[in-house]
C-alpha cells in the first residue's frame, strides 16, 4: 500500500474520533495514537499548540519531549513562523534544530491553521533520515484541515 492510500484510509478514522467531540485534548490524543500506529516509520507524532506566544506540547506519541518552542526556532517554530510545511531530511543539517530526542533523523511540520492563523502544528519524526516526502506532506495537511475546529 501507498503512502497516499494508507493517509486516505484514516480520513474516514478521523473524522470519526474528531466528529462533534467537546473532549479536545481527548481527540488530539487519539488522533497521535492512529498515526503512530498506521506508520512504521513515525518514531514521535504530536502537536505542539500556540499559547502565550510560544508552541506548547501537547498530545502526543512517543518518547519525552520539549515542553515549549519559541516562534522561529527549530523545525516547528520555523514552521509556524513561516506558515508552511516543511520536510527535514537530516535534523542535523537543520539549522537550529532542537534536540528533544537524540534518535530522531528526519522531521516533517505542518501548520493548523484556524481563521488564517497558525493556531497549533503536528510533529511528525522519525528515527531515519529522509523519512518524509510529499506524500506525507499532503496527507497531514489533509489531517491538519480536519482537526483545524478542535482549536
Amino acid at each position: 500500500m501507498t503512502k497516499t492510500e494508507q493517509y486516505t484510509q484514516l480520513i474516514p478514522q478521523i473524522k470519526a474520533l474528531i466528529e462533534q467531540q467537546s473532549n479536545i485534548v481527548g481527540a488530539l490524543c487519539n488522533v497521535t495514537a492512529l498515526l503512530k500506529e498506521a506508520f512504521d516509520y513515525y518514531f514521535w507524532v504530536g502537536f505542539y499548540i500556540v499559547k502565550d506566544q510560544s508552541l506548547q506540547l501537547g498530545p502526543f506519541q512517543g518518547s519525552v519531549a520539549c515542553y515549549t518552542i519559541a516562534k522561529g526556532k527549530g523545525v516547528c517554530g520555523t514552521s509556524w513562523d513561516s506558515q508552511k510545511t516543511i520536510i527535514v531530511d537530516d535534523v542535523e543539517q537543520f539549522k537550529g534544530h532542537i534536540a528533544c530526542s537524540s534518535l530522531s533523523r528526519s522531521e516533517i511540520v505542518v501548520p493548523i491553521f484556524k481563521d488564517n492563523e497558525v493556531v497549533a502544528v503536528i510533529d511528525v519524526d522519525s528515527k531515519d533520515l529522509a523519512s518524509f516526502d510529499e506524500h506525507d506532506a499532503k496527507g497531514l495537511e489533509t489531517i491538519a484541515q480536519l482537526v483545524a475546529p478542535l482549536f
